[in-house]
C-alpha cells in the first residue's frame, strides 16, 4: 500500500488590517481589571474627592444657601486655580491613582510574561508599539476618568453655576492647565506601570514595586531632608515632582522652593529609562541560556 505525503497547502489570501489592532488588547485589560476583587469599590473611592469638590462649586455660587460654610470654610468655597490644583495634587488623590496602577496595571505585561503570551500577541499581525500601546491605553483609560474628566466636568459646571463667562474671562488658560497636568500625570504613570510589570514575571512582586517605589521615594526624600534640610532632596520623591509640576502648571506657589524643571526632567528621565527597558523586555522570542 502507498502512504502519501500531504504537505502544507500553500495560502494565497490576503490579511486584512485593522486600524486600530491594539484595542482588543485595551477591552481585555479593562475587563479584567473589574473582574478583580475589592477594584470596582476602590475605583469608585478615587471618585469620591471628584463629588466633594463639585460639591463646593456648587455652593460657592450658592452662599445664601450654605452661610453655616462661609465662616470654616471660605477658603474652600473660593473657585480659582488654586482650587483645581489642590484637587489635582491632594495626597488622597496620588495614593488612590497608585492603588489602580496596582490593581489594573500591575499584570499587564508581567502576566504574558509569565504564561510566555507575548509569543502568541506577535504571531498576528501585531507589531511591538500596537501591543506596548495596547497596555498603556488601560492605564489611559483609568486615569482620564480620574484627571481629565473631573476637571473639565468642574469648569463646566462652575460656568453653568455662575451663570455667566466671568470665570472663563479671568482664566482663559486654565482649561489647558486641566489638559495639560492631566496628559503629564497620564503619561507618566503609563511608562511608571509598564516599566515595573515588565521586569518580572510574578505579579505580586511588581505590585509591591509599583506600591513600594512611590511611598519608599517619599521616606528617601524625608530621611535626607532630615540629616542635611536640603530642598533639593525633594527630587527622590515622586509625589513632591508631581506636586511642584502641578503648582507650575496651574500658577501657584510651589510648595517647595526647587525650580518646576527640575522635578519635569526627573520624571522625564524615568519614561526615558522606562521606554528604553520596555523595548528591551517586550519581545516575541525570550533567548533561554
Amino acid at each position: 500500500m502507498t502512504i502519501k505525503e500531504k504537505g502544507y497547502a500553500h495560502w494565497d489570501g490576503k490579511l486584512q488590517e485593522k486600524r486600530f489592532p491594539w484595542f482588543p488588547i485595551t477591552r481585555l485589560g479593562i475587563k479584567l481589571a473589574f473582574k478583580k476583587k475589592y477594584f470596582k469599590f476602590l475605583f469608585s473611592m478615587t471618585l469620591v474627592p471628584a463629588i466633594i469638590y463639585l460639591a463646593g462649586i456648587y455652593a460657592s455660587e450658592r452662599l445664601e444657601d450654605f452661610r453655616f460654610m462661609i465662616s470654616e470654610s471660605a477658603l474652600f468655597i473660593k473657585i480659582t486655580p488654586a482650587y483645581f490644583n489642590s484637587y489635582y495634587t491632594n495626597d488622597f488623590i496620588l495614593f488612590m491613582i497608585v492603588m489602580i496602577m496596582v490593581f489594573a496595571g500591575a499584570g499587564l505585561i508581567s502576566d504574558d510574561l509569565k504564561y510566555n503570551a507575548l509569543q502568541l500577541y506577535f504571531s498576528r499581525p501585531l507589531s511591538k508599539k500596537d501591543y506596548i500601546f495596547g497596555k498603556a491605553s488601560v492605564i489611559v483609560f483609568f486615569m482620564f476618568i480620574v484627571t481629565i474628566i473631573p476637571g473639565v466636568v468642574f469648569f463646566i459646571m462652575k460656568l453653568i453655576f455662575s451663570g455667566s463667562f466671568k470665570f472663563l474671562i479671568d482664566y482663559p488658560w486654565l482649561i489647558l492647565s486641566i489638559f495639560g497636568y492631566s496628559l503629564i500625570l497620564i503619561a507618566f504613570f503609563s511608562f511608571y506601570t509598564l516599566f515595573l510589570s515588565s521586569l518580572s514575571k510574578n505579579r505580586r512582586y511588581v505590585t509591591v514595586l509599583i506600591f513600594g517605589l512611590y511611598v519608599f521615594s517619599d521616606i528617601l526624600y524625608g530621611i535626607f531632608y532630615g540629616n542635611f534640610h536640603n530642598h533639593y532632596f525633594s527630587l527622590l520623591s515622586i509625589k513632591c515632582n508631581i506636586k511642584q509640576i502641578g503648582a507650575y502648571i496651574f500658577n501657584q506657589n510651589r510648595p517647595l522652593p526647587v525650580p518646576w524643571i527640575y522635578s519635569f526632567l526627573v520624571l522625564l528621565f524615568i519614561c526615558i529609562v522606562a521606554g528604553i527597558v520596555l523595548n528591551k523586555r517586550v519581545k516575541g522570542v525570550e533567548i533561554v541560556k
